[in-house]
């Protein structure tokens, strides 16, 4: 078992150069089989994530070929196998391999997936989207089989704007017979990325990035070279690390316009930010910050993702905030740990009730899932003493060399095995 040590308190000072999209990633890689040819990525996250989907392309016999940064996927002599449950439960994204083995070979059979445990997430919307699609769904326990004689457009309303179920049905759809509409698709800039992806293959999508995302079949996809966009729930999580333990503190190569949301509530606080082209610096730290509200929602509005890294911040403000989580019902599983540590939270149905400010002061804590892990390394950082984090491989999942990042900008962190 891994374990993160971080002596907190020290200002940190310098640039963190922000990697590959996760949340891209772990779709585009899936995706890159529907090719005929070899699809080329490069910004490729080193994460235990990209390194789960490999595994499971490995399995499926394609040639992989990684370097720095960037992956080489050849999928002419794959074959169409159960992707078992050990390869499933190890991360949620492995859902993405369903529509892109259905809209391939018109069967897919898997796993129900893994991930982290932040909430019920079912996947009843890429079903729905699949079946819309002509597949025919058999559940075995938690066994499933996705299988069509044949995919032919249809029009799919999706009930909630679901980031898996769009990107999903955009996989199954893009071989498909006919014309696909998507209606209320989510918007996120990951899914812009995937369907550029997939266009550079010679598919025809047109709309992603809107609540209407349109699909016109194609019967083959071709070579093409593809680079992920910056991961903007790591720029914001560093950004606020920045907010609160920063001086001269530059997080460089990432898109602002991506974390609008977070920008606007951080100049709110009173946070001295200069926003750049393709990046955000924090020149001074902030000795009065203000509280604030935020609610969590799907893009453009405020990220699920960065809500637990910014209550870090809130218990630093002077007065009441409060977060209203209304994507997942598990989002403040770090709470009792931030509690540990010295805030004064309280929660009550999916809103958290934040009092500041107050000292927070090192001790042992739980990593519960990925963003969790990542606001207890905030919360380190900005601590008296020592912080002691156990389940680091949530946060490895997720965010590529944060050891040596942080480090790089004068954190005192390190990592280890016990």
């Amino acid at each position: 078992m891994k374990i993160m040590e971080i002596e907190g308190n020290h200002e940190l000072s310098g640039t963190i150069r922000i990697s590959g999209a996760k949340n891209a990633t772990v779709a585009l890689i899936p995706a890159a089989i529907l090719t005929d040819d070899t699809a080329t990525i490069c910004n490729i996250p080193e994460i235990t994530d990209t390194d789960a989907l490999c595994d499971i392309l490995k399995y499926l016999k394609v040639k992989v070929n990684r370097a720095s940064e960037s992956i080489i996927i050849d999928p002419k002599f794959m074959e169409n196998a159960e992707i078992t449950e050990d390869f499933s439960k190890k991360l949620r994204a492995s859902y993405y391999f369903m529509g892109a083995l259905l809209g391939k070979y018109k069967k897919c059979v898997m796993y129900f997936p893994g991930g982290c445990s932040i909430g019920a997430r079912p996947i009843d919307l890429h079903l729905k989207g699949f079946e819309a699609l002509g597949a025919k769904i058999k559940v075995e326990k938690n066994k499933y089989t996705v299988e069509a004689d044949e995919l032919k457009g249809a029009n799919i309303y999706l009930d909630i704007a679901s980031v898996g179920a769009t990107i999903n049905i955009m996989l199954a759809a893009v071989k498909a017979k006919g014309k696909t509409i998507i209606d209320n698709a989510a918007k996120e800039p990951e899914i812009v990325n995937v369907a550029t992806f997939l266009n550079n293959m010679g598919a025809k999508i047109v709309g992603a990035g809107t609540s209407t995302i349109k699909i016109e079949g194609v019967e083959h996809l071709n070579k093409c070279f593809h680079e992920v966009i910056p991961d903007r729930i790591e720029a914001g999580t560093y950004i606020i690390i920045g907010a609160l333990c920063g001086k001269n503190f530059k997080v460089d190569n990432m898109i602002p316009e991506h974390i609008d949301s977070l920008l606007s509530k951080l100049e709110e606080m009173g946070v001295n930010l200069e926003i750049g082209s393709d990046y955000v610096t924090i020149k001074e730290p902030t000795s009065n910050l203000k509280a604030t509200n935020i609610k969590t929602a799907v893009y453009p509005g405020f990220p699920t993702d960065l809500q637990q890294p910014f209550t870090i911040l809130l218990t630093q403000a002077n007065g009441k905030s409060k977060i209203n989580e209304t994507i997942w019902e598990n989002r403040f599983m770090h709470v009792p740990y931030l509690n540990n540590l010295g805030s004064d939270i309280v929660v009550k149905n999916q809103t958290a009730t934040i009092i500041g400010p107050t000292d927070l002061k090192g001790t042992m804590v739980t990593a519960t899932d990925l963003r969790a892990g990542a606001a207890l390394v905030t919360a380190g950082l900005k601590a008296q003493g020592k912080t002691t984090i156990t389940n680091v491989e949530h946060i490895l999942r997720g965010y590529e060399q944060i050891i040596e990042k942080l480090t790089s900008v004068g954190a005192k962190i390190t990592l280890k095995e016990i």
